[in-house]
């Protein structure tokens, strides 16, 4: 038998399948015909009648070759060919993929059986469209920067290595973008953003994986206010560009991504009674609220535990933290009425992070001095092993400008 190479001028599904919903059940409207392709996902044999499921990427619609009807928008046929034929036989088409090793080890057979999983493959698609549309709009030039890098920063993680034979050197897959980005508002781009992939040699979660998608841009002449504000916009363009509109489900939780709080990191801790800048108090504080703080070596990854342990899970509805300890974010400027805390905020929804940003220091002289600060805090910023920890948020040069990741 010879399968065709091409089925050109082809209707999708899901428009089709609107047209015969318009219909009373059992009419039938013979004005026009219709030409349509996808996957046959299930057979019924019913006496003299056949009745076949065709799947394509829009979505599913029953196929008839009898004149009765039934309240199932159908698609009566004419005419059937078939364009390929399978081999192995499918998964049970009514259950789907049960096990979830076999989901995540053969996305494609999950894609192929699950509407729900190529439902979630669309969203993200029109969910990335949206970003960048946005940022276009706003003047941003989407750039690319080196994947292969000869020194990796811009977060801290362990990074992947691999070598070049060319140049006999160790290279590393990019933990982030920022350092090549700002190299580009140097030299005058003033705006650009960067959707990419970015590499982490650290374990799997729901908030984390080895290799992930994140949007990073950057703008000059702008404050961490005004990152704030743009962030607030792209989250609600991304989520009415990829579902329609900004009130969803996440983790259990019922959210509306266009309805923000903003709380200051002091203000959030000592609501839990944990706020103290002296370390020998806070760690008391965690100890007797049963929190496990032995591999936290300094005040900063202490304050940065109870905020991860209080603060974090607590803020279901979308939430900026902002103006954190200057411990935490060395290298941020400095808040106009308390010079102990920084220009920063993180954006937090159902519980987890998915945002962070700052206020970029333009003082070269201040900046050394933060240098000298940090490297100071390095020893006790190494020792750190705890379970769950985000080394993310410890002291490190160069935390993104804007960053919003989807992990």
């Amino acid at each position: 038998m010879t399968f065709p190479k091409r089925f050109p001028d082809r209707d999708a599904v899901a428009a089709v399948r609107a047209e015969a919903e318009q219909l009373e059940a059992g009419a039938t409207d013979d004005s026009a015909t219709r030409r349509l392709a996808g996957r046959v996902m299930a057979r019924r044999d019913m006496g003299k009648l056949v009745f076949l499921d065709l799947v394509d990427r829009s979505g599913r619609i029953q196929l008839i070759c009898p004149t009765e009807r039934t309240g199932e928008p159908s698609l009566q046929v004419d005419e059937l060919e078939v364009l390929a034929r399978i081999r192995a036989p499918l998964p049970d088409t009514f259950h789907g993929i049960e096990d979830v090793e076999l989901r995540y080890r053969k996305r494609y057979l999950d894609l192929l059986m699950s509407e729900e999983s190529r439902d979630e493959a669309i969203k993200r698609a029109r969910m990335v469209s949206a970003i960048r549309a946005y940022l276009d709009g706003e003047g941003f030039l989407e750039v690319e920067t080196p994947i292969l890098q000869p020194r990796y920063g811009g977060g801290f993680a362990e990074p992947f290595v691999t070598r070049s034979e060319l140049l006999d050197a160790e290279l590393y897959l990019r933990i982030a973008d920022e350092l090549y980005l700002k190299r580009l508002i140097v030299g005058g781009l003033e705006k650009v953003y960067e959707l990419s992939k970015d590499f982490r040699n650290e374990s799997y979660s729901y908030k984390h994986s080895p290799e992930f998608t994140q949007i990073e841009w950057y703008e000059a002449y702008a404050d961490y206010k005004d990152t704030a504000a743009r962030l607030k916009e792209l989250v609600r363009r991304a989520a009415e560009g990829s579902i329609g509109g900004t009130k969803t489900t996440f983790r259990s939780h019922d959210v509306d991504l266009a309805q923000w709080q903003e709380v200051r990191f002091t203000e959030a801790l000592d609501a839990h009674g944990v706020w103290t800048r002296d370390e020998a108090e806070l760690r008391a504080k965690l100890t007797e609220a049963g929190v496990d703080i032995s591999s936290d070596r300094s005040w900063a990854q202490l304050a940065d535990h109870a905020y991860s342990h209080f603060v974090e899970p607590e803020l279901i509805q979308p939430t900026i933290v902002c103006d954190w300890p200057i411990e935490l974010s060395p290298f941020a400027r400095t808040t106009d009425d308390d010079e102990t805390l920084v220009e920063r905020f993180e954006a937090v929804v159902s519980g987890m992070e998915i945002a962070n940003a700052f206020s970029e220091l333009n003082d070269s002289e201040e900046q050394q001095q933060r240098f000298a600060m940090q490297e100071s805090e390095r020893p006790a910023r190494h020792g750190s092993a705890r379970e769950g920890h985000d080394p993310r948020r410890d002291p490190l040069p160069g935390s993104a400008h804007a960053q919003v990741t989807r992990r």
